[in-house]
């Protein structure tokens, strides 16, 4: 247990920030007042022995991470940087170096990851989709008062399977004006939706299957009625360009049709009832196999909390196009898990079946991880050049004992195909070989009676 001085005040408001709370909100859960929780995150009170314990059985918080500033160096890691001559006349000295680390270790780990790669020299230019990412990251794909807010508007609507979308329209139509027209794919060529203002119309594409078109309504439903919550929470993950916000905006937008279509806590009772059996998820509530996968990485409410999954894109060309990290722990492939030996790559070869894999990989991290990989192909709706694509769900195999995907798989890590390592047949990590071959390769051989 650390000592009853710890100061852990960003790592406790990053924690916070996770979880969508307000100081008093996480003052209520941890049963201590919110101006001492003020104190606590602005390291002017030590984070006390009782306060470390209900923080890690309230958030399932790793306490190892209160030594975050061991990864560069801690404190003399940090002093030996500062003392590159290109600062010399600062005069910065070591209790303000113990300073930085403790007021903004996040920072002190940014400035490192520069200073260690030559990056003080270069223009950053930063990426729109990976900083919008790395925000959702930072949330663990869970924003909590939205989603809250999404479950209580189903329950007022009343939606269920049958009624969907003529409720959602209704709502639009009451609430906002709005009707909901279908138009021809000539009159909307590219497009699956466009808001019509002038013509107070959500015009949705003809090629839009019935998932995709409630789909489609549920969100516009929500970025009307939650815009401020959807503005802070991009206001409040501080990007620097307008292209970044826009994705982050985008991506909670389908969160919250996601929400909506898919609410918390009747999903998540599905969810374990069925052993997350996707096909009855999707036939239960009417959703698409896509939108069932991206709302399993979202179930990261306090105290009812879902398996942790992490779910990835790859098109017919083998290039990661998505990737959310969900509560699942699991880094952004650094290369976009250009893995030939991982069924998605094979799953073209049958589209529409549900694939499963153990797998070990790691890629940015120390060691590989044990995972449970289930794969399946969609189809594109015909617009946006979406073609065929495959759908990755993926979650640590210690958690997998109990999903009815898993029956008959072995979970022994010693029976996992190991990923991002040489091809047995060749020994190239970048073998071309296609899986099924590569697989069969990882098999033992049976030997013919005599």
């Amino acid at each position: 247990m650390p000592d009853s001085n710890l100061l852990a005040g960003p790592a406790l408001r990053r924690l916070r920030k996770r979880e969508g709370l307000t100081q008093a909100g996480m003052a209520g859960i941890l049963g201590i007042s919110p101006s001492y929780l003020n104190l606590i995150e602005r390291n002017q009170r030590p984070l006390s022995a009782r306060v470390l314990v209900q923080v890690i059985e309230r958030f399932d918080f790793d306490p190892r991470s209160l030594r975050e500033d061991d990864a560069i160096g801690g404190l003399d890691g940090m002093v030996r940087r500062l003392a590159d001559k290109r600062f010399g006349d600062l005069g910065i000295d070591r209790e303000e170096v113990q300073e930085f680390l403790a007021a903004a270790p996040q920072v002190a780990a940014a400035f490192a990851r520069l200073y260690d790669t030559g990056g003080g020299e270069r223009t950053i230019v930063e990426d729109a989709a990976a900083a919008a990412r790395r925000a959702v990251e930072r949330w663990q794909n869970h924003f909590a008062d939205l989603d809250h807010a999404a479950e209580a508007l189903a329950d007022e609507l009343r939606l269920s399977r049958g009624e969907i979308s003529a409720a959602l329209s209704e709502r639009l139509r009451e609430k906002h004006q709005l009707s909901v027209r279908i138009l021809p794919a000539e009159v909307m060529p590219g497009l699956v939706h466009r808001l019509d203002l002038h013509a107070r119309q959500l015009q949705l594409s003809e090629m839009l299957p019935g998932a995709a078109r409630r789909f489609q309504i549920a969100r516009q439903v929500g970025m009307l009625e939650m815009r401020e919550g959807i503005e802070t929470l991009v206001a409040g993950a501080n990007l620097a360009s307008p292209e970044a916000r826009e994705r982050l905006r985008e991506h909670i937008a389908d969160y919250l049709a996601g929400a909506l279509l898919l609410p918390y806590r009747r999903f998540l009772r599905a969810c374990e009832a069925t052993g997350y059996d996707l096909a009855v998820l999707q036939r239960r509530f009417a959703a698409s196999f896509d939108q069932v996968a991206q709302r399993l990485t979202t179930l990261g409410r306090v105290g009812e909390r879902g398996l942790p999954f992490f779910m990835a894109v790859i098109d017919r060309a083998g290039r990661m196009t998505q990737f959310t990290a969900g509560g699942s722990g699991a880094l952004y492939p650094l290369e976009g898990a250009r893995w030939p030996a991982w069924v998605p790559y094979a799953a073209f070869e049958r589209p529409g079946t549900v694939l499963t894999q153990a797998v070990t990989f790691g890629e940015g991290e120390a060691a590989a991880r044990h995972w449970f990989t289930i794969t399946r192909t969609v189809d594109g709706d015909g617009v946006m050049c979406a073609g065929r694509r495959a759908v990755v769900l993926g979650l640590e195999a210690r958690f997998a004992g109990d999903l009815a995907h898993a029956r008959g798989v072995s979970l022994d890590r010693a029976d996992a195909v190991p990923l991002g390592t040489p091809c047995l047949r060749c020994g190239r990590a970048e073998c071309l070989t296609p899986a099924p071959a590569r697989l069969a390769s990882t098999l033992p051989r049976v030997r013919p009676s005599a």
